[in-house]
């Protein structure tokens, strides 16, 4: 039987990485062995990956040696930041690039980017219809990764540049879900007016990705998008009234009294919301719901994704 090619994935224990695990473990065409790569194999997560069958290895996206080492021998790669760790532009571009480099001596050959929109193409610095901030960007957990894009694109790697959607995990861990009001009446709080917002589930991601990466050279030296459904708020929110059965209202803010918001990053992502309701159709037009179920037929809506995890919305209060 012949060797199984293997895919590294870093960010292994996140919730990209993890989904793109999952999905390569769960295979049933067993198409490729799975190389965990983490910042730490013995956290409970990394060990509960080995107990399910990868490959468990140590490296540091800011050390591009320890890449080098996870990298060799491996067919192709998977390759995300953690800009929510730090909030560091500069952090996470030097990650990309030492991933870059890594899989480039490593003899990578086929690997996945996962990126976003470097917003500056459409709203330059000295656009003030929204802030600039840390004095060169306008979305910076966007701006980062797609400045970063060249790295991958001049390494000479065979890549595919991935753009990825909002993640409906968010309603669960950052605190994007229905929050209470004095009222006691639960409301979404998003700044998109009537735009529409492509999301997706997490482990969706990790399925597109194992999806692209049977297409051989397919989607090599392209960047393609995905999302499991384009929802306004209005939608969203009548979705979590069925299915949690409890009113949720929809609650459409200004960017301005977003980014007022009293937690760390409100500015980032009220800029970022500002920009996908004002370019709607640029950024929903490059994720494709239709190609991503091409990619995994599994692929769940909203509404489906909600059923499965109603128990872990945290309903907070405002």
């Amino acid at each position: 039987m012949a060797t199984k090619k293997i895919i590294a994935v870093i960010g292994a224990t996140g919730a990209q990485g993890g989904g793109l695990v999952r999905a390569i473990l769960n295979d049933k065409e067993e198409t490729f062995h799975v190389r965990a790569i983490t910042r730490n194999k013995n956290s409970d997560k990394a060990k509960m990956l080995a107990r399910q069958g990868a490959d468990v290895v140590e490296a540091d996206v800011a050390d591009k040696e320890s890449l080098v080492r996870a990298f060799e021998g491996a067919y192709g790669a998977f390759c995300v930041t953690f800009f929510w760790d730090h909030f560091s532009v500069e952090k996470e571009m030097a990650s990309a690039r030492n991933m870059a480099d890594a899989a480039k001596e490593a003899g990578i050959q086929h690997l996945i980017w996962s990126t976003l929109e470097d917003t500056r193409n459409w709203v330059s610095l000295d656009d003030g219809r929204m802030p600039t901030l840390q004095g060169k960007y306008k979305v910076p957990h966007f701006d980062g990764k797609g400045e970063s894009d060249q790295y991958f694109v001049e390494s000479g790697v065979p890549c595919t540049l991935l753009l990825t959607s909002f993640f409906w995990e968010n309603f669960i861990y950052f605190g994007s879900g229905p929050q209470e009001g004095p009222d006691g009446t639960l409301a979404l709080t998003f700044p998109l007016g009537d735009a529409k917002l492509p999301g997706i589930a997490s482990g969706d991601i990790g399925k597109c990705a194992l999806g692209i990466y049977k297409a051989g050279k397919a989607y090599q030296g392209e960047k393609v998008g995905i999302s499991g459904e384009h929802l306004g708020g209005h939608e969203m929110a009548e979705t979590f009234t069925r299915v949690l059965g409890r009113q949720v209202n929809y609650n459409a803010v200004t960017p301005e009294v977003y980014r007022g918001f009293d937690f760390p990053g409100a500015d980032d992502l009220g800029n970022m919301f500002q920009f996908k309701a004002e370019f709607e159709n640029v950024f929903r037009a490059a994720r494709d719901p239709e190609f991503a179920r091409k990619l995994n037929p599994e692929l769940l809506n909203f509404r489906r994704w909600l059923e499965l995890h109603k128990e872990q919305i945290p309903l907070g209060h405002s």
